[in-house]
């Protein structure tokens, strides 16, 4: 399986720059058990820079995004947090998660030079994704730093990992490698009644 790994420019996804054409990445939503956490960052969405509705609201700014591509493999991500996700994530971090499903919906964009334009080049499609938080040796793959991040000081913000894996459902991640080269994969397996 071809893997996708894309690793997006936190200053460019804080503070977009029209002439800056590199990779950009938001966490659109994130519910993981029952905590759904805050879409409190107000981003530029770069498919909409010439449009005056072109901001978004995000749970997280990505700063890289990993799936081996292949139906079972989990996808894991690295995405800066606001102070109340911080917290909230904090919490989940430390307490004893019964419930480990996530809900999750994200968009990575890169820059097409030939039409000279950002495209959608990982996502969801604006569907949330079902998983469950990965376990490795025993431990959940859900991290939160503590520290704030200094790549971008204003507004605070904080490094979050998360790692999923699907739920026994078929899903479509949409991929692409320019403004018309697109297609969708399967991620995860129906398991039938």
């Amino acid at each position: 399986m071809a893997e996708s790994s894309f690793n997006c420019s936190v200053d460019q996804g804080f503070n977009f720059q029209k002439d800056a054409q590199c990779l950009v990445g938001h966490i659109n939503s994130l519910k993981i058990g029952d905590k759904e956490f805050a879409k409190d960052i107000e981003v530029m969405d770069p498919t909409k820079i010439n449009d005056e509705a072109n901001k978004v609201k995000v749970v997280g700014v990505a700063s890289g995004i990993f799936w081996e591509g292949g139906f079972a493999n989990s996808v894991s991500f690295t995405c800066q947090f606001s102070t109340t996700n911080k917290q909230d994530a904090a919490l989940l971090q430390h307490t004893n998660l019964s419930n480990t499903n996530v809900e999750c919906s994200f968009t990575i964009y890169d820059y097409d030079p030939v039409k000279k334009a950002f495209y959608k080049a990982f996502h969801t499609n604006e569907t949330d994704l079902k998983g469950l938080v990965q376990k490795s040796g025993g431990e959940l793959e859900l991290r939160i730093d503590m520290d704030q991040s200094t790549e971008v000081t204003s507004p605070k913000n904080y490094a979050f990992y998360l790692s999923v894996m699907p739920q026994e459902e078929e899903q479509d991640i949409h991929l692409a490698v320019s403004v018309d080269s697109k297609f969708v994969k399967k991620w995860g397996v129906a398991v039938g009644a």
